[in-house]
Order: structure tokens, then sequence, then C-alpha cells
């Protein structure tokens, strides 16, 4: 699943085009490098996301296409 589309469904990031410009701006790491929108996520990698003043760590335990509101938050671990 392509980056962008796996912040949105996630709730990390609101929209799809705000996660994409996101990307394109060089604030999304996935292990410690900067990705693209089109960046195709997996199981245990580790997405940071510098948007405002504290950045979000977080690592992926699972990719599904559909996620509704309560489920979201079962396919990330928040990391410190």
């Amino acid at each position: 699943m392509r980056l962008d589309k796996y912040l949105k469904i996630t709730r990390l990031i609101k929209r799809r085009t705000i996660a994409n410009e996101a990307c394109d701006a060089g604030r999304v790491l996935v292990n410690d490098k900067p990705a693209r929108a089109s960046y195709d996520v997996k199981e245990g990698d580790i997405v940071q996301i510098n948007l405002g003043a504290k950045p979000l760590k977080v690592r992926v335990l699972k990719v599904s296409e559909y996620a509704t509101k309560d489920d979201a938050s079962t396919n990330y671990e928040v990391l410190p």
C-alpha cells in the first residue's frame, strides 16, 4: 500500500493530499530515510512524521486496505 494512503487510513494524517505534500516536502521518514508518497509500506517499517513541534514515530504492525475509526490504531504502535 502507498505511504500516503496508509497515513490516511490509519488516521495519522487527516487527508491524503496533506500526506502526499508532507512526503514531497521530506517531512515523512521511513526507516530513517526520506520517503516518497508512492513508497510501498510493509509490516515492521518505522515511520516518522515531522509535522508540528513534536515528531511522531510509529512501527507498522499490519497493512490493511480499510480501517474503521476504532480499528485504525491497531495498525501501528507508537514508539517513544
